[in-house]
């Protein structure tokens, strides 16, 4: 099967990233991100904190909901807090919508094969805790489905399980200072 090319599918899918308050997980997601959008104000990349894009993005949903939060995370980082999956289905924000980058791989350690290379179905999981929407996008036909979803802003919260082959994220060299990068984005929900 020919999976898409992350560095075309994911900003097809975004389209305008100002629209949204964006947090990232780890690695090639962050490298998605940063790349999209030269890291704005209104986006925080995750680095070093395997787990941590579903909750983070949950409480922003639930403190800021009238903003449109979007989590932009990879299937490691998801599989690592799968539980938040659950918690985000049974608190319904919204406002919340994910978007998992599954290249079936740990590409942050060596491309060794994540469980979702083994059988393991992120939007299965995600559909039978509770979300309302769920979309797995594999075709070029799907991907304008799922951009439509963002588009249309449908009430969440909403799963896209976004499969891409295990080609590399576009070259992006981040700001590594996270104090710079949480004061920045601090600074933006506070204006």
């Amino acid at each position: 099967m020919n999976l898409l090319d992350r560095k075309k599918a994911i900003p097809i899918l975004i389209g305008d990233h100002k629209r949204f308050l964006i947090i990232s997980g780890l690695a090639g997601p962050a490298k998605d991100i940063g790349f999209l959008t030269k890291e704005s104000p209104n986006t925080f990349l995750f680095g070093g904190a395997m787990g941590g894009a579903l909750p983070t993005s949950l409480g922003l949903a639930l403190s800021r909901p009238k903003e449109t939060i979007l989590c932009v995370s990879g299937d490691g980082d998801i599989l690592m807090s799968m539980g938040c999956l659950a918690t985000i289905a049974t608190t319904k924000p919204k406002n919340l919508f994910i978007i998992c980058v599954d290249n079936a791989s740990y590409l942050e350690t060596g491309g060794q094969t994540s469980h979702t290379g083994l059988g393991v179905n992120l939007d299965i999981i995600a559909e039978g805790s509770g979300f309302p929407i769920t979309k797995t996008i594999v075709t070029e036909e799907e991907l304008l489905e799922g951009k439509k979803i963002l588009d249309d802003n449908c009430s969440g919260p909403v799963f896209i399980l976004l499969k891409v082959s295990k080609s590399n994220p576009p070259k992006y060299s981040r700001n590594w200072n996270a104090s710079e990068e949480k004061f920045k984005f601090r600074k933006n929900l506070i204006k």
